[in-house]
């Protein structure tokens, strides 16, 4: 048997919660026990705890003066506006800085500012980050003020510049490493700054920028109705910039928007962006959010430049921003399509069975297009189940993104060998860095050392399901009652099952890449599809039972809904564990 079909040497547990916990929630909520488990494994306790939890609401917003300098940033603003003064809105070229571009441009604009401009950094000309270049641009077109989101609070350089120059900078921003300063010389929104008792540090840059709304149009007549169409741009931030969805103002920041999604009422550029994405009103969740419009969004930035992103979310014409929408899918289709090869190639490439620090390289010229190298480490990242690292180089250099599991922080682990690097940034489980081209094998070898000197003693990592059931509970019954834990994402995971006494049946491909079958309940059919695991066709096809981990949901299609079971590890069925 393959180490890929039994789970590369992984152990599956179950996470066992208090029985009496689980009997107190069930008992106060009046919930299934599936939820009540769920929960329990969260951590959560019957009453406030899990009330709060499964029923987020306005009432988790905070004071938005609660974060440091919001009264200095607001009183900058107010004064731009009463002066007339150039504004350019400086942002990253992902979700979260495209939407916190919009949410600001349209801010800005309700406060009668028409002097705006913006510009969010070209990936492949200017890199990730407010540049000295963008300063320095700025000050060209004669702008006041610049207000940067996404980026900016590590972007000292950029910044002494700007105020060099006579301009003004204000940052919303939650990039911060422990113990990192802020620019002494903006003003700074960010949750995780020293000094700041704003008790989400884990807003998006999206959610901060939404703060600065929510402050900035305290006397706006229409104030509530505008701070809740933002919030269909803030939740689809926050949900694709992977932040703490266990936080209740994160929790109730994508569920409220998810609402406003689908309430159907849409500008022409928004609605067409859901069309194309598959996604009707109704039926919108968290996952949609994180595996269909984010990608999409995310597409311009990798492969082109994502002021095609603003351009079609500020279309108001019907027909150009559906042809716009297209054109960014057509996007995404391509970018889907380089990412393939370049993990079919980077796959070749590790030697090891089981490896504990995967670092591949190839050349943009051939390929290997910088634009996607997050994905692929990501990809990486699951299928060999340790951090992955996908550099691409070219005649400038070398520059790579880090997808990490939980066990090692991506950006400590860079760290360990900054002096190799010229750049380097990111989450605990994602980073970006930059470097010389000849160093490549000396960072590969300084972070294997760096991984194995901190490796911990246990033969394979361990995945925990929060249920274990047979195959014959599975049911559109259980759908509904951990729907009930939406929105799920980072810190709230969709809930992994683990099924058991499955008899896998109608095995077949799906573009010659992805695993599909299907098994029986007393209730109908469930769809089984496990991504990108076609070369265990066969071998699976074998099997006579097996087990599963993988997560629940709908499958929705043309009008029709199906039971599917997404696979993330499967092993022959097994007597006893």
């Amino acid at each position: 048997m393959s180490e890929r079909v039994s789970s590369q040497n992984e152990h599956w547990a179950l996470k066992h919660a208090d029985s009496e916990a689980i009997e107190d929630i069930v008992n106060e909520h009046q919930c299934s026990k599936e939820l009540a488990q769920c929960l329990a494994n969260r951590g959560l306790t019957a009453g406030e705890p899990a009330r709060r939890f499964l029923a987020p609401s306005s009432e988790d917003f905070l004071d938005p003066y609660g974060i440091l300098n919001m009264d200095r940033a607001v009183e900058r603003l107010h004064q731009a506006a009463r002066d007339r003064e150039q504004i350019r809105v400086v942002t990253d070229y992902d979700v979260d800085g495209t939407t916190s571009s919009l949410i600001l441009q349209s801010t800005l604009r309700l406060l009668g500012l028409d002097t705006i401009s913006y510009h969010i950094p070209d990936r492949m000309k200017e890199g990730y980050g407010f540049s000295v270049a963008a300063a320095e641009k700025a000050h060209k077109d004669g702008i006041n003020l610049i207000i940067t989101a996404d980026i900016g609070v590590k972007d000292h350089a950029a910044v002494e510049k700007a105020h060099a120059l006579g301009m003004d900078v204000l940052i919303c921003d939650h990039h911060l490493p422990s113990g990192a300063s802020v620019p002494e010389q903006a003003i700074v929104l960010c949750p995780p700054q020293a000094g700041c008792s704003y008790s989400n540090k884990a807003l998006a840059a999206c959610g901060v920028s939404w703060k600065l709304a929510d402050a900035l149009l305290a006397e706006h007549p229409k104030r509530d109705a505008i701070l809740k169409s933002l919030l269909k741009l803030v939740a689809i931030g926050t949900v694709a910039d992977v932040v703490d969805l266990s936080c209740p103002e994160n929790r109730a920041i994508v569920q409220q928007g998810i609402g406003e999604l689908n309430s159907g009422r849409h500008v022409p550029g928004l609605q067409a962006l859901l069309e194309v994405s598959g996604l009707q009103p109704g039926t919108i969740s968290s996952t949609d959010l994180g595996f269909r419009v984010g990608p999409r969004i995310n597409a311009a930035g990798r492969l082109a430049s994502a002021t095609t992103v603003v351009d079609l979310l500020q279309c108001r014409d019907f027909s150009e921003a559906k042809a716009k929408a297209r054109a960014l899918d057509q996007m995404n289709t391509e970018r889907r399509a380089i990412q393939e090869r370049i993990l079919e190639e980077a796959i070749a490439q590790v030697t090891e069975e089981s490896p504990k620090l995967v670092v591949v390289s190839g050349s943009e010229s051939e390929g290997w297009h910088r634009g996607v190298t997050g994905i692929v480490a990501g990809r990486l990242r699951d299928h060999f189940g340790c951090p992955a690292l996908v550099v691409s180089t070219t005649q400038a250099g070398a520059v790579g993104s880090m997808r990490s599991t939980p066990e090692v922080h991506a950006v400590d682990l860079l760290e360990e060998v900054s002096d190799i690097l010229q750049r380097f940034g990111g989450h605990p489980a994602a980073a970006g860095f930059s470097l010389d081209t000849a160093s490549i094998e000396r960072f590969r070898s300084r972070l294997l050392e760096a991984i194995e000197s901190n490796a911990s003693s246990k033969t394979g990592p361990t995945r925990w399901a929060d249920l274990q059931i047979p195959s014959t509970e599975v049911s559109r019954d259980l759908i509904g009652a951990l729907d009930l834990l939406e929105p799920t994402g980072k810190g709230n995971e969709a809930p992994l099952l683990w099924i058991r006494e499955v008899e896998l049946i109608g095995h077949r491909l799906l573009k010659e890449k992805h695993l599909k079958a299907e098994f029986s309940t007393p209730r109908g059919r469930v769809e089984v599809l496990w991504w990108s695991a076609g070369v265990l066709f066969d071998e699976v096809q074998r099997l006579p039972r097996v087990e599963i981990l993988g997560r629940l949901g709908l499958n929705r299609w043309r009008g029709r809904e199906t039971l599917q079971l997404q696979v993330e590890a499967l092993r022959p069925a097994q007597s006893t564990d």
